[in-house]
């Protein structure tokens, strides 16, 4: 392509895309955003828009565009195929422009740099994330540009940055460049995440450090306390802001916090134990947060999936929250007005967002004006609650001068629009007022001047009207055409009529439309002035959006503490976990006979061996306990009668059968690798629960690593855990260590049918009832009949085996030959071990040896 030979308008677009080609660029012109070339061509398969041309010969372009007014709902469909967006906006009015109009970049739009609320979900923070890479660990920084909020933190460890991407889930993930053909990019661009490759130099410690102080304006960042990795990747992301929004932003400050400030949540947890997302269809159906979410406001909403994802560990902290529970139950009239009040709060948060940006309308300031106008009704309803929560919000500044501000200024129904003007109060401005009078004036004119011409013509049907292609015209019927005076100019012909004006009319039209642009200006000079004088209060806008956010959340677990019947648990620095009659939170929302179950874990019994067959609520058990825990140190009640909880520092899930295939990695890699994981994360303050680790392999390796495992979490981690396991073998653990306890899963025998009671008691079982289960689920008669038959056969081969291995029978040839078979199968087995963890793989060995002989 020639420039030379290009068109002015076309020579401004090719050199905002020669400076953007990563954008598909939406260039401004007239009523429509036009595409051009390859960025056409995309569009018109994206949006489904008829793709034509412009110019001819060598400068002819394929051309496709959209309506300026539709910009949104187009630009939605762009961002959700993944594309970045260049915004060129027309500078100046056409009207008004000397040659060329001028255009310019506004905004460069990315899956991670939303702020329209059409696209954005007001449920969920949208954030940006970035993440810089050193030998030592990973510098993670994430932001919601629509409200604000900036973070930042590091990781030692590919398991910890994965869990808290996990719990940012970032729409938008910036890396060096040179890490785009990384092992930890791959990974993330496997699991769907949007990752954006930006230049090194941005996370250099040098321009990382220039670019924070001369965005915060300040001479040290020392106030800031951040790592070398937390500097790197902060200091990347504040600049592709900065780049991407043309240097509008609304970050008031960089909030650092430590992963270990939080109880740690890996990814597999946050998967195995439904948190936010259910592993059927990613949907929030079937989960905690479905439980607990009753708050009333959008900002609240995002606040308890934080909460909920980040469980604190300082028993302060946590009882604070659960005695701010306890005091509003004290009175369910204050819970219920509370959740009329908070019903009423705008999203505050996103607001400001949009003040911030200067793409506020009169609406908006209406709803924040609304919102403020709460808070004294709320600060009135908690004046007898006691707590810091309540404290906090009693302290807070109403802000009436905002208030009145808005009031004064903001008509009470106005247009979405704010570039046409009607949505300023009378009174408020005096030169508006003015303009607006000489609107009136003239407009009474008109039509006293249609009153006039019917009579002056004897026209009786004339009228006058009004467009924004020919401006005021009078229109006259065919049949009058006879009518009309020779000083009528006419202007258009229409199928029943025909338009016509006079000098006269034109002259007052000058002065009506004059009149009307300068109102229009003046009005969108005028909210731009209460915006910025509204944005001055940001900070403090803040502090009552975080509050009442707190407040909301306290208000939804309440909620859910009453209508769920659930308790407040004890915190404690002990080492202990005990439950009475603990319930599954989500399963007994379903399952309306739900039976409760205790656990008793921690100075006394630190592994729990449970056993009993599938279908009987193992899993379940597991699952219930930890959800329990979480939701203690999350700061809510339980669901139990009693519970006493010390600290935990993290919890590990190793349950269900979650085939990662996408990812090339067979069940039992998945598992192997989890269980990698946790054994070399988990500490003696960890809650770990793993359901039929090993099972992905053959009996004996199986076997033989689940008895491995689960020694070392006890004598090397010392950790709390609970181990589901078919392997009834590892009953025989609690001979060799006191600490260990069995349990298994009531079932009642009657004939042949079987019935799953779902009580876990102590003692182990031998018995796993799968052909049972085979017949619930449904299985012919004939396969079930025929499995039992196979069953009993095999049982009574593996006891004459086992007498053979152990050395119990005499040594009879038949005897050997079975011996002998047995040793060479388990040989081959034990060739397959070469890859695994050398330390587990030799303890498994030893196991296997000590089981079966050798």
């Amino acid at each position: 392509m020639v420039k030379m030979k290009l068109t002015p308008a076309m020579q401004q677009y090719v050199q905002i895309k020669d400076e953007h080609p990563d954008c598909l660029v939406l260039f401004r012109m007239g009523d429509f955003y036009e595409t051009f070339y390859e960025d056409a061509r995309e569009a018109s398969k994206i949006l489904g828009i008829t793709l034509t041309s412009r110019g001819k010969g060598e400068t002819k372009a394929p051309l496709a565009g959209i309506p300026y007014h539709s910009l949104e709902q187009y630009l939605k469909k762009l961002i959700t195929a993944g594309k970045k967006v260049a915004i060129v906006e027309q500078l100046e009015d056409p009207k008004k422009a000397k040659g060329l109009v001028k255009r310019g970049l506004v905004r460069i739009i990315s899956p991670g740099t939303v702020i329209e609320d059409s696209i954005l979900s007001k449920d969920s923070n949208n954030y940006l994330c970035s993440i810089s890479f050193l030998d030592e660990g990973f510098g993670i920084s994430f932001c919601d540009i629509s409200t604000g909020e900036f973070l930042t933190t590091e990781a030692n460890n590919q398991i910890k940055l994965f869990g808290e991407i996990e719990k940012i889930n970032p729409s938008e993930i910036l890396v060096p460049i040179s890490q785009e053909d990384s092992e930890i990019v791959n990974l993330l661009k496997k699991k769907n995440y949007f990752v954006n490759s930006y230049d090194d130099r941005f996370f250099w410690e040098d321009k990382a450090k220039r670019t924070i102080k001369e965005f915060f304006n300040v001479d040290t960042i020392d106030g800031f306390a951040l790592t070398s990795m937390m500097l790197q990747s902060s200091g990347a992301l504040i600049n592709y802001i900065q780049e991407t929004q043309m240097g509008s932003t609304n970050i008031q400050k960089i909030q650092n916090y430590s992963v270990e400030r939080y109880m740690i949540l890996d990814s597999p947890t946050q998967r195995n134990l439904e948190l936010i997302r259910n592993i059927r269809d990613n949907s929030t159906r079937g989960t905690l947060f479905e439980v607990i979410n009753k708050t009333q406001t959008a900002m609240g909403t995002r606040m308890l999936k934080k909460w909920l994802l980040r469980p604190l560990t300082d028993v302060n902290e946590i009882i604070q929250r659960h005695n701010a529970i306890e005091s509003l139950q004290q009175d369910l009239i204050i819970v219920e007005d509370l959740k009329d009040l908070l019903n009423k709060v705008s999203d505050i948060e996103r607001l400001l967002g949009k003040i911030s940006y200067k793409t506020a309308n009169a609406r908006d300031l209406l709803s924040l004006k609304n919102s403020l106008e709460v808070l004294p009704k709320i600060k009135k309803t908690i004046v007898k609650v006691q707590g810091v929560f309540f404290e906090n919000i009693k302290r807070l500044d109403e802000l009436k001068e905002i208030k009145e501000l808005i009031d004064k200024a903001i008509k009470d129904d106005p247009p979405l629009t704010i570039r046409e003007g009607n949505f300023i109060r009378k009174g408020y401005s005096k030169e508006l007022d003015e303009l607006r009078s000489l609107i009136s004036d003239n407009k009474r004119w008109i039509l006293d001047f249609e009153d006039k011409e019917r009579e002056r013509t004897g026209i009786k049907n004339l009228k006058i009207k009004f467009n924004k292609v020919f401006g005021y015209f009078i229109e006259v019927t065919k049949t009058n055409l006879g009518l009309v005076p020779d000083d009528y100019i006419r202007k258009q012909t229409q199928v029943n009529s025909e338009r016509f004006i006079t000098r006269e009319l034109k002259e007052k039209e000058s002065l009506v439309l004059s009149a009307q642009d300068k109102i229009n200006n003046l009005e969108y000079e005028l909210i731009m002035d209460i915006i910025e004088k509204v944005f001055r209060h940001n900070n403090e806008l803040l502090y009552i959006a975080k509050n009442l956010s707190e407040l909301d959340c306290i208000l939804a677990l309440s909620l859910a503490a009453l209508e769920n019947n659930y308790t407040k648990p004890e915190i404690s620095d002990g080492n202990e976990i005990i439950i009475k009659q603990g319930r599954h939170p989500v399963v007994e929302r379903i399952e309306h006979s739900f039976v409760s179950n205790d656990l008793f874990i921690g100075k006394e019994s630190l592994v729990h061996i449970i056993t009993g067959p599938n279908m009987a609520g193992k899993s379940t058990f597991l699952r219930q306990n930890a959800l329990i825990v979480l939701l203690a140190q999350m700061g809510s009640f339980v669901p139990a009668q009693k519970a006493k909880i010390g600290i935990v520092d993290r919890i590990f899930s190793r349950v269900g059968a979650y085939d990662d295939l996408s990812m090339g990695q067979s069940t039992f890699m998945i598992e192997m690798i989890e269980t990698s994981n946790i054994l070399n994360n988990a500490t003696s303050k960890s809650f770990v629960i793993m359901d039929e680790v090993g099972r992905g392999t053959s009996t004996y390796d199986g076997l033989a690593l689940a008895w491995a495992i689960v020694e070392y979490l006890l004598s090397d981690i010392k950790a709390k855990t609970l181990f589901a396991t078919h392997y009834h073998e590892l009953n025989n653990l609690k001979k060799e260590d006191s600490l260990i306890k069995n349990f298994n899963v009531l079932v009642k025998e009657e004939g042949k049918e079987v019935i799953f009671l779902h009580k876990i008691v102590e003692g182990g079982t031998d018995k796993s009832y799968g052909v049972h289960v085979a017949k619930l689920a449904g299985l012919p008669n004939k396969v079930v009949d025929r499995a039992k038959h196979i069953m009993r056969n095999l049982t009574e081969q593996e006891q004459i085996t086992n007498f053979v291995v152990k050395g119990y029978t005499d040594e009879t040839s038949q005897n050997e030959e079975k011996e002998n078979f047995l040793k060479e199968r388990i040989r081959e087995n034990n060739k397959k071990d070469s890859n695994k963890d050398s330390r587990l793989n030799k303890r498994s060995k030893e196991v296997q040896k000590s089981l079966f002989g050798f």
